[in-house]
């Protein structure tokens, strides 16, 4: 009966059973002997598969019989009484069940259900009557049938609730509004709950609390739900975070509507304290609740069994025993196998057990290898792989090491090449350096094999020679030939493998002397005798099995039930003795979950739902002594109501861990000490992995296995208890009973409760969802526990032990690397991570004035640094004579007519057109006669320039200012996608006011086309003049305009938030620009500078268009669109023109470090030459992307990049350059800090090495261009701050904008940005606001004039940054983590929603990878930056909207996220 695997020594009356009712008790009683002689029968045909098997009486069908995956864990599963006691408790919550907002998958993931079944209608915005909810309307409800429920709460009504709140919501539709009423049916809720969630804005709102009907319910008030709204912030930060203005009639919405009104319960424990962690964060640490149970016990005292008798004719040693019962009766039946009906297949007498094993003992020592090199020598260990239905064969090979003195270690047949867990055995082999593996005939045909008929190496595994010991292959041993048969000694005898609740497998040594005393102790314990018969149903390889059937090979009477309890370390722990006749059998202790849960024993009453009900597994072994110990720290003594680990000190236990001393010090030498610190005994105890404690009588009980422990918030929790609960939910219905396991994995410094089910293959979508719902449900009334994640996989997808159960190590692994592939993933973070640190309260701010008596008084400097004054530079600048970049042009055409100020190269690389400065200045007039002629314009009117990037933009600007026009550069629309890009330009045409349209014939073409008349009403174009053939006449005389201070020029841009700002540059602050460009970079006419930029707004404009014209040197011009065709053509132009210069954007570093990657040998052969690089300036508006650029000067260093060259410069809206680094002969380099990230949040930075855990490294934006002034304030006071203290930086320079040109928006709010004052401190200086988040710095270094450096890091922008739990938080951080998080994850975008973080991500693999990315995003967001992430949205590839600048915009997401735009793979709603 081999085959054998689930325990059949405990029965239905004897085994776990939570809230087992007295009145059903007789009932059940009725089935008990049938179902003692059935199990035996419904459990051997386990080779069948769990879904298979027939169930045979109520009681054992509904058990969970799982084939082990680590000794025997099903003990404890099978009750049927729990499942009453969970369906019970699910019933409690039945009037009132939950709505979960149900995710949703894109029809090719979704199986066998229709999407449009259960989406919320578009009508429900659930705004309406957020909480008007009365307490009588429960009871109302409460006659509808749950599916009913299920299908309105599923239908898109408001009201949802979490599950660990053990709140529950329901809502009656009455007169359409959707009311919503909060009921909390709990007992054990205290009253006073903590402040709620943040999700719903920051005013700190206690629910009043009414009850009826013992129910309680939680009223909202009507105003304290919605947050207040405060007066308009800087930009549109507010807009942002409550989402006003935008539409909130979609699925999307309504299902986040319904996520915020479940997220607004409190969460359950009244959190008060919390403390300083070690990076001065403020997590949440649970506080032990004064009222949770106490141990109040006397100290425990070690406890010992009976002596051990030696009977005087015991045999001294287990061969000796085997050579005796083989001579002296040989025909006695040592073994009968059984198959799965019961009849006798085989049976091994002793006598042929001896021959056999003493023929096998020969060959072991004689016939492998050569006489003088024998392969295994006395002492050595070898593998015994034998299949489960084979126990003849594998007790004749175990005898047979004995006899040869050789150290047999039982593993599993494994079944493929990489089965689960077969590294970790292979370790254990190769670690026990075993070189031959012993095996029957009919399992060494089965092992997979290649096709030269080798079997192969398994994954892991030491290079074995495999040894069959079936007889017919066996030589026979000589006449004179004997084993060597000793007495007991400390030899090895065995070593069992056991696997680690982590997947590593370690093997327990047991010493001959061991393996006989034990064998001795199990004799006396049952009374064995001769000639009784003892049936096995275990695995023979392990554990009892192995010491019952193999070893004792006596009887144990068959109608007796004795359960007993054993680990591989201590072997068998206790047994419970064989009753006598007509004594009654001892009594059952039912616990209270609650107190097992802090580890104590509280003896509870049979009518709770949350009770634990133990038999005791008998009473301690003979000649052992044991006790019970705390589970964490010093082995000290519990006191006797508490739950420890139970110890043992006998000879009858395993010696060590092989090969490891450390771990086997701290399992097989504990030393118990009493509170006072003696040691209990002189002798070592082995810890024995089972959790315990020794009640009345001496009976011992466990209660479970140190392995299956889950400590969360300070409570423990037993894994099989939680399966034994997820199981009793409508078991079988959904889930295959023993695929479902149970782990927890650490997140934020506590660990979270995990379980993975196989569902069947039939159940819908809609089913799985609602038995998920179910089972948060159940384990959270009866276990007080919130599960963070419940995720169902496709059938048969679990990673399986040998043995068919589920291998947990390895399924957790695959759930930590994203590799688990479910089907249906329910997260609950929201409801579990009770340890978040306080959300920031806003302080009263400290006025400006004590902020700068604070910084003298500290030492501080004021936060304030400035580039070279632009009056004190004495330079030949001849371009500073003139006021208007016109001037200089007309200058230059007539001094130096033929020096060539732009050369435009196209994709191939080669001259596209170039420019030299008298025929820019002719085309200029041109372009001037025609704006004159044609257009009829008149000087100061606004003209819109819409063209390619090239030569004809220059000439078309130019001309523009010799017609005293106002010139806006616009990017033409994309013609491959007129849709979304021409109502832009028609946008910036309008905004702009301008009176005409310029552009080039191919354009303007476009403009009129039938697409552009789909997008956008075209009758409305102003008129568009084409400038392909111009006039040949010049103009009669050309422009001056008189007052510098009027507008040059126009310059618009799309703000990542998605606003259109266009800001005016005068002449004045156009020349100063340009000349402080000039001295910053050292431009004059001989120099040649490289241009991979967009021209249409910002830095890139002026470097593109104007300054060529205004220092002489002649630009190369790069339109970053020709690198899609060839990504070489930038570097390839650099190192061709020998160029000093570059300037590029994050989009063209990007293509070159993802197009080039591999080619940077090919490149270097075809004489690719970067070391003339002097500076390679990244043009942008937002914090420098360090990892981008290092990748890239790291990638292209073997072209000879100097690793100093890569810089960035930094500029925005009131002020288009700001910093610019230009290193000097390579003298200083870029400055390069590590600031800690959850400081960033409360306005505060403090360096850290860099790489240090929660830090952020920053990059210094550059050198302050000369004639720069800048200074950090405080974007609500107005006040200076000090030096290395995040605030808004401010900026006061000659080519500041002079204003924002635009009809759109509040004109008073922004007035402000370009025309501020400190309120403190300098409060005459008038500065500009940039709107960004920075500091500043002073560095060690020194500049050209011996002044100290001041490093300015910009962090991000205002209105980007989220404001969440009373802390800004900047986009990039967040995604950055996320994209590190999986490979598969390309790009990510977050934003929130009604409070919520919306995390979306895109994903570059199959669509059945998109689940796994849930749990990990929602995993480190959490780890890293304390948020819980409210939506998971996964979607394909280029979803996330990115603008020319490589800027992703994250409001354009949202909206056509809310929209229902994205068409997203899979969207998760996280509870």
């Amino acid at each position: 009966m081999g085959n054998k695997v689930s325990f059949c020594l405990s029965l239905t009356g004897d085994i776990t059973q939570k809230g087992y009712e007295k009145k059903r008790s007789k009932l059940i009683g009725a089935y008990f002997p049938q179902a003692a002689a059935q199990l035996c029968v419904s459990g051997m045909d386990q080779s069948m598969g769990p879904e298979r098997r027939t169930p045979v009486t109520p009681s054992s069908s509904s058990r969970y019989h799982r084939r082990r995956s680590s000794g025997s864990r099903d003990e404890r599963y099978r009750s049927d009484v729990h499942t009453e006691a969970v369906q019970a408790a699910l019933a409690k919550h039945k009037e009132r069940k939950m709505a979960v907002p149900m995710p949703s998958k894109r029809r090719s993931l979704v199986v066998q259900t229709s999407m449009d079944a259960y989406t919320p209608p578009d009508t429900s915005s659930g705004s309406e009557g957020e909480g008007q909810g009365d307490g009588t309307s429960s009871s109302r409800e409460g006659s509808i049938s749950m599916e009913h429920w299920i299908n309105r709460a599923i239908h898109g009504t408001s009201s949802t609730t979490t599950t660990t709140t053990s709140s529950t919501a329901s809502s009656s539709s009455s007169g359409g509004t959707n009311q919503v009423f909060l009921t909390s049916s709990f007992s054990h809720m205290p009253e006073n709950h903590s402040a709620p969630p943040d999700v719903t804005g920051y005013t700190n709102n206690t629910a009043t609390t009414a009850t009826t009907d013992g129910i309680q319910v939680e009223r909202a008030p009507g105003t304290g739900t919605t947050p207040q709204r405060q007066t308009p912030k800087y930009g549109n930060a507010e807009l942002m975070e409550t989402g006003d203005g935008v539409p909130v009639s979609s699925r999307v919405s309504a299902k986040i509507q319904q996520l915020v009104n479940t997220l607004k319960r409190p969460k359950r424990p009244p959190l008060r304290e919390f403390f300083v962690d070690d990076f001065e964060e403020l997590l949440e640490v649970q506080q032990p609740d004064p009222n949770q149970p106490k141990a109040e016990g006397a100290q425990m005292v070690a406890m010992g069994g009976e002596q051990l008798g030696v009977v005087t004719n015991w045999p001294p040693s287990l061969e000796a025993a085997l050579q005796r019962w083989g001579t002296i009766s040989p025909k006695a039946p040592c073994l009968t196998t059984m198959d799965t009906n019961g009849k006798p297949l085989y049976v091994l007498t002793y006598g042929k057990l001896w021959s056999r094993s003493v023929k096998v003992a020969y060959n072991l020592l004689h016939k492998l290898g050569t006489k003088q090199e024998p392969l295994v020598r006395p002492g050595d260990r070898v593998a015994l792989v034998f299949p489960n239905n084979d126990p003849a064969a594998f007790m004749t090979a175990f005898y047979g090491c004995l006899l040869a003195e050789v150290v047999p270690v039982p593993i599993e047949v494994p079944l493929t090449r990489k089965d689960a867990g077969s590294q970790q055995i292979g370790f254990l082999l190769g670690s026990c350096g075993v070189t031959v593996a012993l095996t029957s005939d009919t399992c060494h045909k089965g092992l997979p094999k290649s096709p030269t008929g080798e079997i192969p190496q398994f994954k892991g595994w030491p290079k074995v020679l495999w040894f069959v010991t079936e007889s017919k292959h066996l030589s026979k041993p000589p006449r004179d030939w004997f084993p060597h048969i000793k007495d007991a000694n400390q030899d090895n005898a065995y070593i069992e493998y056991k696997t680690c609740k982590d997947g590593s497998v370690l093997g327990v040594t047991v010493m001959r002397i061991a393996m006989l005393t034990h064998c001795q102790t199990l004799t006396q314990s049952c009374s064995y005798t001769e000639a009784e018969t003892i049936v096995n149903v275990l695995d023979f390889k392990k554990d009892v099995g192995l010491w019952h059937a193999i070893l004792t090979s006596k009887g144990l009477k068959p109608e007796v039930i004795c359960p007993c309890a054993s680990s591989p370390e201590a072997l068998t722990v206790a047994i419970r003795r064989p009753l006598e006749e007509g004594s009654t059998p001892p009594a059952r202790g039912i616990l209270s979950m609650q107190g097992l849960s802090h580890g104590v024993i509280r003896v509870d009453t049979e009518e709770k739902l949350s009770v634990l009900t133990l038999q005791d597994v008998g009473s301690v072994m003979p000649g052992a002594v044991m006790c019970v110990v705390k589970p964490e720290g010093v082995p000290q003594l519990c006191k006797t109501d508490e739950i420890g680990e139970l110890c043992v000190c006998t000879v009858a236990t395993g010696t060590s861990y092989y090969g490891l001393a450390g771990m086997t010090k701290n399992t097989f030498e504990v030393f118990p000490v009493s509170n006072i610190g003696t040691p209990v005994s002189e002798f070592p105890f082995t810890r024995t992995g089972l959790l315990g404690f020794i009640g009345p009588g001496a009976l011992i009980f466990v209660a479970g296995k140190m392995d299956g422990l889950m400590v969360v918030g300070g409570r423990r929790h037993n894994a099989d208890d939680i399966v034994a609960t997820a199981l009793a939910v409508e078991p079988m219905k959904f889930v295959y009973r023993g695929r479902i396991a149970v782990f927890s994995i650490t997140v934020l410094h506590d660990e979270r409760i995990v379980v993975v089910a196989e569902q069947r293959p039939d159940s819908t979508e809609e089913d799985s969802f609602q038995w998920m719902s179910r089972v948060l449900q159940a384990i959270d009334s009866i276990h007080q526990v919130g599960v963070y994640c419940l995720a169902l996989v496709p059938s048969n997808t679990l990673p399986k032990t040998p043995l068919g159960g589920i291998h947990l190590s390895e399924t957790k692994q695959l759930f930590l690397e994203g590799a688990l592939h479910p089907c249906n993933v329910l997260m609950c973070p929201h409801t579990c991570v009770t340890n978040l640190p306080k959300p920031r309260q806003k302080q009263p701010e400290i006025g400006p004035a004590s902020v700068m008596v604070g910084n003298l008084v500290s030492g501080k400097r004021i936060a304030q640094a400035s580039g070279r004054d632009l009056g004190q530079i004495e330079d030949n600048d001849q371009a500073r004579k003139f006021l208007f970049l016109s001037e200089v042009l007309q200058w230059r055409a007539q001094t130096t007519p033929d020096h060539v100020l732009y050369t435009l190269l196209n994709s191939r690389g080669t001259i596209a057109s170039s420019l030299t400065c008298v025929q820019l200045h002719k085309r200029a007039e041109k372009i001037a006669t025609m704006l004159a002629e044609r257009g009829h314009l008149q000087d100061g009117d606004h003209v819109a320039l819409v063209y390619p990037p090239g030569i004809d933009l220059i000439v078309a600007f130019y001309g523009c200012l010799y017609a005293g026009c106002v010139p806006i550069t616009v990017r033409p629309p994309h013609p491959q996608n007129i849709a979304t890009t021409l109502p832009t330009v028609k946008m910036i045409v309008e905004v702009s006011r301008s009176v005409c349209v310029m552009t080039t014939q191919l354009i303007s073409k476009l403009l009129k086309s039938k697409e552009a008349l789909a997008a956008v009403d075209v009758r409305s174009w102003p008129p568009v003049l084409d400038t392909d053939d111009l006039p040949k006449k010049k103009p009669p005389l050309l422009y001056k305009p008189s007052n510098p201070d009027t507008l040059a020029y126009l310059d618009f841009s799309v703000s990542t938030t998605g606003m259109l700002a266009g800001v005016k540059m005068s002449h004045t602050a156009t020349s100063a620009f340009c000349r402080s460009i000039k001295l910053q970079c050292e431009l004059y006419p001989s120099r040649e500078v490289a241009i991979c930029l967009d021209p249409y707004c910002g830095l890139g404009f002026v470097l593109w268009c104007l300054c060529s014209v205004y220092s002489g040197h002649q630009s190369i011009l790069i339109p970053p669109s020709e690198l899609e065709v060839n990504p070489a053509l930038w570097l390839s132009a650099v190192s061709q023109y020998k160029v000093r210069d570059t300037f590029c954007s994050y989009s063209v570093m990007e293509l070159c470090t993802k197009g080039l990657g591999l080619q940077t040998d090919s490149l270097k052969s075809r004489g690719l030459d970067l070391s003339r690089v002097r500076t390679c300036v990244v043009v942008a508006e937002e914090r420098p992307r360090i990892a981008l650029t290092q990748s890239f000067s790291k990638l292209f260093k073997d072209l000879g990049l100097h690793p100093r060259a890569v810089s960035t410069s930094f500029g925005c809206r009131v002020n288009l350059a700001i910093c610019l680094q230009v290193s000097q002969g390579l003298t200083t380099s870029i400055l390069v800090f590590s600031v800690f990230i959850s400081l960033l949040r409360t306005l505060r930075t403090r360096l850290v090495e860099r790489g240090s855990p929660h830090s952020l490294p920053l990059m210094e934006s550059g050198k302050i261009l000369p004639g720069v002034r800048i200074i950090i304030a405080n974007p609500e006071t107005k006040g200076p701050m000090g030096e290395s203290h995040l605030g808004e930086i401010w900026v006061h320079s000659g080519h500041n904008a002079s204003g924002y040109f635009t009809v759109y928006g509040d004109e008073a709010l922004q007035s402000d940005h370009f025309s501020s004052r400190l309120s403190f401190g300098d409060t005459q200086t008038v500065w500009a606001r940039t709107g960004y988040l920075g500091f500043l710095r002073r560095t060690e270094l020194t500049d050209a004039s011996g002044e100290r450096h001041d490093a300015l890091y910009v962090v991000g922008a205002l209105e980007e940054a989220m404001e969440l739990r009373g802390m800004r938080y900047h986009p990039i951080d967040i995604e950055t983590s996320v994209i590190r998080t999986h490979k598969s994850i390309t790009e990510c975008a977050v934003f929130t929603w009604t409070n919520l973080l919306v995390v979306v991500v895109e994903l570059d693999g199959s669509e059945q990878e998109a689940l796994d990315l849930v749990p990990l995003v929602t995993n480190v967001v959490l780890e890293e930056h304390y948020l819980i992430v409210g939506v998971v949205v996964v979607v394909d590839i280029g979803v996330i909207p990115i603008n020319s600048r490589g800027e992703k915009q994250r409001m354009h997401l949202r909206d056509g996220f809310l929209a229902d735009q994205l068409d997203p793979i899979y969207v998760a709603y996280n509870m």
